[in-house]
């Protein structure tokens, strides 16, 4: 990220660098989760660091609540740019996928926030509900502050946040469900995929499953939605099954969850992450696009 600060050692007499350097990881948290997207948020920290480093810190009450704000403007600017290139992508979009540090897996309530599941939830939001839901739900920011950050009146935010959090209430998964959960279905979904054995894989499948993929016209994906459990298990029987010398599935902390990696000779090829409800799989995510797996080479630290 150009122009950014990295480390504190770069300048550690800079008040401004050492505030920004310690909220980074925050400020990066809260760009992803409203963007879906690791390199847009990345430019969005950019966009941030440039305002912030412009800023008369002896005006600044709360640094925290401050950089949160200018972190939302970008985002939510960003956000309608990033609406505007969806509608043009080439077969399915997905969320960009993240490796997680394990210390994210151990906070569930940010877990569940940055999962592929839910991330697609906040996809079906409009930009401010979206900005609105983040700020409240997960990083609990007051009325106040998100008021501030997105330009709307305390009462009006307060509207927002309730028809937010109703529009997600009913398309999340129905509970949260624990790391030790998904990585039973998912150890069960990679012994059937490894094996082609259909039988298995009708068995962790839910009846109404839905299969998505993300080429991003670059790489061979399934263009639309596959729904349904025969229709998926057909698919991955026929094709991921045949796993040979030169491919493997491996396991991994994506998104704060278990998730699968598909190699192909030795190069990452396919993340495909699920969502699990009442101990079967109902949602596959099978991220292909190469522009959206740049972060899948190195952990990727979030916070609170």
């Amino acid at each position: 990220m150009v122009g950014t600060p990295q480390t504190a050692a770069d300048d550690r007499q800079d008040p401004a660098t050492e505030a920004f350097l310690a909220h980074r990881n925050l400020l990066f948290t809260v760009a992803y989760e409203m963007l879906g997207s690791a390199a847009d948020a990345e430019d969005v920290l950019q966009e941030t660091w440039l305002r912030w480093a412009g800023v008369d810190l002896g005006t600044v009450r709360d640094q925290r609540a401050y950089l949160v704000r200018i972190t939302t403007h970008q985002a939510l600017a960003r956000l309608r740019t990033l609406g505007r290139r969806k509608e043009s992508y080439v077969g399915p979009w997905l969320p960009e996928p993240l490796l997680t540090t394990p210390d994210v897996a151990e906070d569930v309530a940010l877990a569940d926030s940055v999962s592929m599941a839910m991330l697609l939830v906040l996809e079906t939001l409009a930009p401010t509900e979206r900005a609105v839901f983040v700020l409240r739900e997960v990083f609990d920011v007051g009325y106040d502050e998100i008021a501030e950050a997105v330009d709307k009146s305390p009462a009006a935010v307060r509207q927002i946040a309730h028809r937010a959090r109703a529009h997600v209430a009913a398309r999340r998964p129905r509970r949260v469900v624990s790391a030790t959960e998904t990585r039973y279905a998912l150890d069960a979904f990679q012994r059937a995929v490894e094996t082609g054995d259909l039988q298995s894989l009708l068995d962790i499948l839910a009846p109404d499953v839905v299969l998505l993929g993300d080429g991003g016209g670059v790489k061979q994906a399934v263009p639309r939605p596959i729904v349904g459990a025969d229709k998926v298990a057909r698919l991955l029987a026929g094709g991921w099954g045949r796993i040979d010398d030169i491919s493997s599935l491996r396991p991994a902390q994506v998104n704060g969850y278990p998730a699968l990696i598909l190699q192909l000779d030795g190069e990452l090829d396919t993340v495909v992450a699920v969502r699990i409800d009442d101990g079967l799989i109902t949602g596959l995510y099978a991220v292909r696009n190469p522009e959206k797996l740049s972060h899948m080479g190195r952990e990727t630290t979030l916070s609170r």
